[in-house]
């Protein structure tokens, strides 16, 4: 089984209900651990990977989450696009908790997490104007439509570092810059999905307003939890209508990512680093 399909699940997503023939399948990478085993099997019909992001029991901090060792290996079960669930703050009143948004930019305000496979001899500099697929956005979108999901499409995904929420002075600075909603963990996964030439898109799960709103001033992990419980019902949905209506072709640029993103010279890359990405620039040497 080769599924061309990767979810991450996030904050309340530990599972994904709806697999059929499912089996736990052990990845290891270059980077290291993924989060946990992945769940591989049919779901609508299609061949699915799913990775709690977090791990199951909910494990593993955003800073110490292994992005690379997560993306490589959806690459290397075959993965070509990657639905990527998550968790967020509403940092306008328009999202509501239990809406979903499907961002189309990203704001990054983490520090020092590593977002990149290249290093130790070999520079690429992606693409990086428009971080998220458009034709698995639209995807996403049609999907919520189905699921009866009120979602919004395009917005801009505000990536802090936490584990910690926001300050108000924090909130309120992010709303003046007309951030639409907050997370800790997308930004470096569509940064690396782009460099594994991977579709990616974030549906944000809104589950409060951040600190900003009067009646959200003192929002705690309790408060969020009840929400999570039914923004994973609602993504399971869309989730489902989203893998059965997948189309087969890609129609966009995501899989040619590194054609032009590969600056050192070919002969002067160290030839470990060239085996180790072998996986990614293969093609290109």
């Amino acid at each position: 089984m080769k599924p061309k399909i990767g979810i991450i699940g996030g904050s309340g997503l530990y599972s994904m209900p709806g697999f059929e023939a499912q089996e736990e399948r052990a990845v290891t990478t270059p980077f290291g651990e993924p989060s946990d085993k992945f769940v591989v099997g049919r779901l609508a019909g299609k061949e699915v990977a799913f990775l709690a992001r977090h791990g199951r029991g909910h494990r593993i901090s955003p800073s110490e989450l292994n992005f690379r060792a997560n993306i490589w290996a959806m690459r290397s079960l075959g993965v070509e696009r990657i639905l990527s669930l998550s968790a967020v703050g509403s940092l306008k009143e328009e999202h509501k908790p239990l809406d979903f948004v499907i961002p189309d930019q990203f704001v990054d305000r983490t520090r020092g997490r590593v977002s990149t496979f290249f290093g130790e001899g070999l520079v690429a500099h992606i693409s990086f104007a428009h971080p998220i697929c458009p034709q698995l956005a639209q995807v996403a979108y049609r999907a919520a439509g189905e699921a009866g999901v009120q979602a919004k499409l395009g917005g801009t995904y505000l990536c802090m570092e936490g584990p910690a929420f926001s300050t108000l002075a924090e909130s309120n600075l992010y709303r003046s810059w007309g951030m639409d909603v907050i997370g800790m963990t997308n930004l470096q996964e569509a940064k690396l999905a782009r460099e594994a030439e991977m579709c990616y898109v974030t549906i944000a799960m809104v589950t409060d307003y951040d600190c900003w709103h009067p009646d959200h001033d003192a929002v705690t992990v309790n408060d969020i939890i009840r929400v999570l419980t039914r923004n994973a019902e609602n993504a399971a949905t869309l989730i489902a209508a989203a893998v059965r209506s997948m189309p087969d072709a890609r129609e966009c640029k995501c899989d040619s990512a590194l054609s032009h993103a590969l600056i050192t010279d070919r002969k002067a890359i160290p030839e470990p680093t060239r085996k180790k990405l072998e996986l990614l620039i293969g093609k290109y040497l």
